[in-house]
C-alpha cells in the first residue's frame, strides 16, 4: 500500500551523529516474542557500515550514520540462519536535538525505504530529532533481498494486456511461482517474513542503539506495522504517529474495496460541494459508472509515449485499469473529474498515459516477496474470493463483475497466494492494539488505499488517541500538506495534546475544469 507523493518535492540534508544513541555496535538480546510461537532470547547485533549506494543520490545520506542489524530470520527456529537489515540514522538539523529520536516504518510491505528519505527530510521529520531507517526485512539493500524481476517485468508487460484476463492471470501466476521457486532455493523461510518478525526487528533495534525510548511514524503498511509492534513491544515506545493508517485488525481484501469507495465518495462531494466543478462536472458519479461498465464491453487499445519519455508503448485501458490507476493515484486528485469526462467524450490521453508510466521496469526496487509473504499469511486468510466479489458489489454495484472481483492493486491474490504457500498468521495478527501510549492517526479524505474510517474504529481502544483527517490529500499525507507536518511535528513535542488548528483551515484543491 505504499506509492510516493506525487507532488512531493525531494529534500534536503541535516546533521548529528550515531554516537548519541550510545553504543555503536555490539549485541543486544531480542524482546521476547508475544505471538504464542516464537523462541525468545535471540541474538540481534548491530554493525555500524557504509550507506548504500542508492541509484539516485539521496543528500541526507552524505551526513548519515548507516550499519545493519543482524537478526535471526525466524526466532521460532533457535540457531537458524541470520539475515541483515540496512540501518541509516540521518541526523536531527536542530542543534540541541530531542534525546527521543523518530524511526520510520515504510509502506507496501516491501516498498523501498531509503527512497522515501527525501520525502521524510522534506516533511521536517529530522527537525529536531534524529530520524532513525531501517529497510524491512526481505528489503533492497538488505541481506537476503525479497525482490522478484519476475513480477517486475510482468507489471511491465501488463499495460499492454487485458487487465483480468484468464491470460493475463496466467503470466501474473508464471512470475509469482518462477520468483518463489528462485527464493526457496537459496533457502529463504519465506514464512518468516510477516510483521510479527518484522515487529520484533525493531525492537531489537531499538536495543542494539541502546536507545531508552524513540518515537514511531509509519505510513501505509508501516501503520499495520507500528501497530503491531505498539501491541507486541510496547517497552519503550513514547509515542505513534501513523499516516494514512491501515489497522492490523481490518487489513483484507474486502478493505481494498471499502477505502476505495469511501475515497470516491469523498472526492464526489467535494466536487458538488464546488460550484465550477458541480456545473461542469454534474453528474460524475454516473459518468464513471457508465465508462467502467463500456470499457468493460469495450477496451480501449492506443500506443502511448511514457510521461518519462521513450518511444510510445501499446496500453490496454479497460474499467480494471481505471480502477487501479485512480487508487494508486496515478493521476493528480484535482484531475480526475476532468479524466473522467474526457474518457466519456472520447479523449482518454490522460488515463493513457497513467498507464503508460508503468510500463517502465522498475526492476528490483520493490521486495515482492515480503508483499506476498505478509499479504497471504495476514490479508487474505478467511477472505476467499466469493467474499471480495461480495465486497466489490457493495462498494460499486454498477461496475462490471470481472471488475468487481478484484480487489483495487491486489489482483488474482487469492491464486497468488495458492502458490506462494506461507502459514496463515491472520488469527496471530489481526488483534486490536490496545494501551496508554499516545497514537496519532493522520487520514486523507481523498485515499482511495486507506479510509480514514478504519482509523476511526481502530482509535476506539487507544485512550490517548488524536484523530485527523486532511480534508483533498490523498495516501501518504505528510509529504503533501504542510498542516500535516505541522500537526506531526506538534505530536512529537506534545503527545497527549498536540496542535490541530491548521486543519480547521484545510479545503479541497480547486479541480481542474477542462474545455469541452
Amino acid at each position: 500500500m505504499a506509492q510516493h507523493p506525487v507532488s512531493a518535492a525531494a529534500a534536503a540534508a541535516a546533521l548529528v551523529c550515531l554516537g548519541a544513541f550510545g553504543p555503536a555496535a555490539g549485541t543486544a538480546t531480542a524482546a521476547p516474542s508475544r505471538a504464542g510461537t516464537a523462541d525468545p532470547a535471540a541474538p540481534a547485533r548491530y554493525v555500524p557500515g557504509p550507506c548504500p549506494k542508492t541509484p539516485e543520490p539521496i543528500e541526507a545520506l552524505a551526513t548519515a550514520k548507516c550499519g545493519t542489524l543482524e537478526v535471526p530470520e525466524n526466532r521460532s527456529r533457535p540457531g537458524g540462519r541470520t539475515i541483515k537489515l540496512a540501518v541509516a540514522v540521518v541526523p536531527a538539523v536542530s542543534a540541541k536535538p530531542g534525546q527521543d529520536p523518530v524511526v520510520f516504518m515504510s509502506g507496501g510491505p516491501g516498498g523501498e525505504t531509503f527512497d522515501d528519505i527525501p520525502f521524510l527530510v522534506g516533511s521536517g521529520l529530522n527537525r529536531d530529532r534524529d530520524l532513525i531507517v531501517m529497510a524491512q526485512r526481505g528489503n533492497l539493500y538488505d541481506q537476503p533481498n525479497l525482490a522478484c524481476p519476475e513480477l517486475d517485468r510482468f507489471y511491465a508487460r501488463s499495460v499492454g494486456l487485458s487487465s483480468y484476463a484468464p491470460s493475463t492471470e496466467r503470466l501474473a501466476l508464471d512470475a509469482v511461482k518462477r520468483c518463489r521457486d528462485r527464493l526457496t532455493a537459496d533457502g529463504t523461510d519465506l514464512g518468516a517474513y510477516n510483521s510479527t518478525e518484522n515487529a520484533a526487528d525493531f525492537a531489537d533495534l531499538r536495543t542494539a542503539l541502546g536507545l531508552k525510548q524513540w518515537n514511531v511514524y509509519g505510513h501505509s503498511y508501516g501503520s499495520d506495522l507500528a501497530l503491531t509492534y505498539l501491541r507486541l513491544h510496547p517497552q519503550g515506545i513514547r509515542a505513534v504517529a501513523l499516516d494514512s493508517a491501515a489497522p492490523p485488525q481490518y487489513v483484507s481484501l474486502p478493505f481494498a474495496w471499502d477505502s476505495a469507495k469511501e475515497g470516491l465518495e469523498n472526492l464526489y462531494r467535494a466536487c458538488a460541494a464546488e460550484p465550477r466543478c458541480k456545473s461542469r462536472y454534474p453528474d460524475l458519479r454516473r459518468t464513471l459508472d457508465e465508462q467502467m461498465r463500456k470499457l468493460d464491453a469495450q477496451p480501449l487499445t492506443l500506443d502511448v509515449r511514457p510521461p518519462q519519455g521513450g518511444d510510445p508503448v501499446k496500453v490496454v485501458l479497460d474499467a480494471g485499469a481505471v480502477i487501479n490507476l485512480l487508487v494508486a493515484k496515478a493521476l493528480p486528485i484535482a484531475d480526475v473529474p476532468a479524466a473522467v469526462d474526457e474518457l466519456a467524450r472520447g479523449r482518454p490521453e490522460r488515463f493513457a498515459r497513467a498507464r503508460a508510466a508503468a510500463s517502465v521496469e522498475d526492476t528490483g526496487q520493490n521486495a515482492h516477496g515480503l508483499t506476498q509473504s505478509v499479504v497471504c499469511a495476514e490479508w487474505v486468510p478467511g477472505h476467499p474470493a466469493s467474499e471480495v466479489l461480495a465486497a466489490g458489489r457493495r462498494a460499486f454495484p454498477d461496475w462490471p463483475e470481472a471488475v468487481q472481483a478484484q480487489a483495487p492493486q491486489l489482483a488474482f491474490q487469492n491464486a497468488m497466494c495458492g502458490i506462494w504457500k506461507v502459514p496463515d498468521r491472520a488469527a496471530a495478527q489481526r488483534v486490536p492494539t490496545s494501551g496508554p501510549v499516545p497514537v496519532l492517526f493522520l487520514n486523507g479524505t481523498a485515499d482511495m488505499k486507506t479510509g480514514a474510517t478504519f482509523a476511526q474504529q481502530a482509535a476506539r481502544t487507544l485512550p490517548h488517541s488524536t484523530l485527523v483527517r486532511i480534508p483533498g490529500v490523498g495516501h501518504w499525507t505528510v509529504p503533501q500538506s504542510p498542516c500535516a507536518q505541522k500537526v506531526v511535528a506538534s505530536f512529537l513535542d506534545r503527545p497527549t495534546a498536540p496542535d490541530i488548528a491548521c486543519v480547521a483551515g484545510l479545503r479541497w484543491e480547486p479541480f481542474t475544469i477542462a474545455p469541452k
